[in-house]
């Protein structure tokens, strides 16, 4: 494969930043990029996480040369008015500090082509409301790495439904603590167990969406 798949696949940034940039100058088309190299070897990433062939310090960096990589190529996308994947919010819910997981997640759906918008960290419901209000997302992912931030969820899936926001994303949920079963009692529309599934999810959900 070429030298930006293998970059990606290695969590090399430099060398998938490098890659990258000579791809362009030689004439690569942005999307082809992201759509034959970069997808392709993040799925190959997912797949050996799924195998136990990879962990989660492999996904950390897989997920860097990713978003590395994906900084020259984002404005040339925007630029081309090429066709997003969908619009995803993310942000890791009120009370809880972590961001790992979110971070993995937020940088494989960029290079899946979604466009993300990153909330951060400790962020209250109302504030995923006004982003919801503001960006009209497709997805919403609801990250928590805490028992006791888990209930946070809940307060923001509440949240949009008051402000008759609900029906306009879906809510997936994940983190260490959640679970399918804590999912389907707080009205989430999908969980993912690991950043990998959550992708996988968020695309299935973008294909259920398009029209027959």
């Amino acid at each position: 494969m070429s030298a930006l798949y293998d970059a990606v696949l290695t969590g090399d940034a430099t060398a998938a930043a490098e890659a990258v940039r000579q791809g362009l100058e030689s004439g690569a088309a942005p999307l082809d990029l992201v759509e034959r190299e970069m997808v392709p070897a993040m799925d190959e990433v997912g797949r050996r996480f799924g195998c136990e062939e990879y962990f989660v310090p492999d996904l950390l960096l897989a997920a860097r040369a990713m978003k590395t990589a994906m900084e020259q190529i984002r404005p040339l996308l925007a630029a081309s008015g090429a066709h997003s994947a969908g619009r995803v919010i993310v942000g890791t819910v009120k009370g809880d500090l972590h961001d790992i997981g979110k971070n993995i997640v937020a940088s494989m759906l960029e290079g899946g082509g979604f466009e993300v918008i990153d909330l951060g960290i400790d962020v209250p419901p109302q504030t995923f409301v006004e982003a919801v209000r503001r960006s009209s997302p497709d997805l919403v992912c609801l990250s928590a790495l805490l028992t006791v931030t888990m209930t946070a969820m809940k307060s923001t899936i509440e949240a949009l439904q008051a402000a008759d926001l609900r029906d306009k994303a879906k809510v997936l949920v994940g983190g260490a603590p959640v679970t399918q079963r804590f999912a389907d009692e707080i009205g989430a529309d999908g969980y993912g167990e690991n950043a990998v599934a959550a992708v996988t999810l968020a695309r299935r959900l973008m294909e259920a969406r398009q029209p027959a």
